[in-house]
């Protein structure tokens, strides 16, 4: 009896120490988890906190960093007041906003199209235009709106970025349609609904997230666009990615107002991810996972 106790004895204090040594180990590993993710948080975040902290320096204090200096907001007056940055403002979300919802109202019918009765074809001339780099289209872009007169117009800018922005519209919402259980929208073809009835009032519905993420991409794409800007705007028309690149010159950088002016472009993209966070994960997933 003494035998059998001392054996359960030992028994309890090697499992104790065996859930020791398994606690210990999943606590070092959970502390390695987020040491890593405090490193990646940091190398990401850095530029932008740099960023927000040169837009309030003088030009002195960013050339020479101190660890105190006295915060100015001249930067932002000279980019609102002497560079008309307003103006560039209102043309980056003129352009962006038509181009995407241009793209949703063509993208949106063409992946349904794709996902519902296979026209492969189409996805394929789809993707070949996502695939191949925007620089290779800039040149006939630039010959063809010469030619017709639209050179330096808004009509050229929304043209260009629906591209790329409209490919990329069909290729997230492809695996949704997919994924979209196909008795729904035959009980609406029975009840006597049209394919554009069960598309717009059952499909669409139904895909709200997956296209609330691919409009935010599309809009964030067109908003940041610098190489179709340069190469298509007018002095009426210029992006704010083109403003910024006014600041570089040839014997000097306004670093102070580069840096105010990269708050104006970040600040609105960041502030709009974060409010439609929950969307763009719940769109980027959708259709991942069929069952």
């Amino acid at each position: 009896m003494t035998d059998l106790s001392t054996a359960r004895a030992q028994v309890s204090r090697e499992t104790l120490r065996g859930r020791r040594r398994a606690t210990t180990r999943r606590r070092v590993l959970q502390a390695i988890r987020y040491l890593l993710i405090l490193i990646i948080v940091i190398i990401f975040m850095f530029p932008v906190v740099w960023m927000g902290l040169g837009a309030f320096q003088r030009q002195l204090d960013i050339i020479s960093p101190q660890l105190s200096f006295e915060p100015t907001t001249k930067n932002f007056d000279n980019v609102i007041s002497q560079y008309s940055f307003l103006d560039y403002m209102w043309n980056s979300f003129y352009v962006a906003t038509l181009s995407t919802l241009l793209s949703l109202l063509l993208g949106l019918p063409a992946a349904y199209a794709v996902a519902r009765f296979h026209y492969d074809w189409l996805g394929v001339i789809l993707l070949a235009a996502r695939i191949v780099p925007g620089i290779t289209f800039l040149v006939p872009w630039y010959i063809l709106f010469s030619r017709i007169g639209l050179s330096g117009s808004y009509t050229s800018l929304i043209l260009a970025h629906m591209l790329v922005s409209m490919p990329f519209v069909v290729w997230v919402m492809v695996p949704f349609f997919e994924g979209l259980p196909l008795e729904i929208e035959e009980a609406a073809r029975i009840d006597g609904a049209s394919l554009l009835m069960t598309f717009i009032r059952i499909v669409l519905p139904l895909a709200i997230s997956a296209i609330v993420t691919a409009a935010i991409m599309s809009f964030i794409f067109s908003w940041n666009n610098f190489m179709f800007s340069l190469t298509l705007s007018g002095a009426k028309t210029a992006t704010l990615p083109i403003a910024i690149y006014g600041f570089v010159g040839y014997a000097s950088v306004d670093w102070g107002g580069l840096m105010a002016a990269a708050v104006f472009i970040t600040l609105p993209i960041i502030l709009l991810s974060m409010f439609m966070q929950k969307y763009i994960i719940s769109g980027l997933t959708a259709g991942a996972v069929k069952g």
